[in-house]
């Protein structure tokens, strides 16, 4: 199907450009969305009629897209989300999730906003780039953790891992001290009972030579 772009659209075009599309992509996006209009000559007429306000508006609806994009660019979200032990999500974060998050922050986003190849599964920090404007885009940090304690151990450099490692190892340092503790003690109790069977005082023998 020839369309009629009414706005940019990544990989197909800027606002005014005709473009080949597949009938399903124009009838289930672009056409209901108001992205596109079927190419007819009467379309591309009005929409040569309507150019300068379509123009005026996209420009005005960038710059606000500009400022939300300020003030949300590199920025970190928290999800939380309960998972196992080795970080595996007991479900997964979805579009909906993201753009919940973002939205609670004060910027109103859409689930349709919210670019995801596939749903987030684990915990971690997770690039996502949201869409503000056909020509506005951010990249944000979404921050999956099972509370907000450990979302902020994550935020400052350390995973799950991390943490179960250092963990593990005091576990086996403290562990590896308690068996120290006790071989010493054996150990000086080994050399004092020594000592004493080497006093002939103990062992009952006389030191007098009259004895012998």
């Amino acid at each position: 199907m020839q369309v009629i772009l009414l706005e940019r659209v990544a990989k197909l075009g800027q606002m005014g450009d005709v473009v080949a599309v597949k009938d399903g992509f124009a009838r289930n996006y672009l056409l209901p969305q108001g992205k596109a209009l079927r190419a007819s000559q009467g379309n591309i007429a009005q929409f040569e009629a309507q150019k300068a306000q379509l123009e005026a508006r996209n420009l005005e609806t960038r710059k606000e897209a500009e400022g939300l994009a300020a003030r949300i660019d590199e920025a970190s979200f928290v999800v939380i989300r309960s998972a196992s032990d080795r970080g595996a999500l007991y479900g997964s974060v979805s579009t909906r999730d993201i753009a919940d998050s973002v939205s609670e922050a004060g910027v109103s986003v859409d689930r349709r906003q919210v670019v995801l190849d596939s749903p987030i599964k684990e915990l971690g920090l997770h690039k996502v780039h949201v869409v503000l404007h056909p020509e506005v885009s951010v990249e944000v940090t979404i921050n999956v953790a099972r509370s907000p304690e450990e979302a902020e151990l994550q935020a400052s450099g350390k995973s799950i891992q991390d943490v179960a490692a250092e963990a593990e190892a005091e576990a086996e340092f403290e562990i590896s001290e308690l068996f120290d503790d006790v071989g010493a003690a054996a150990l000086d109790e080994d050399e004092e009972y020594r000592a004493e069977a080497a006093d002939p005082r103990d062992s009952g023998e006389s030191e007098d030579p009259r004895d012998a």
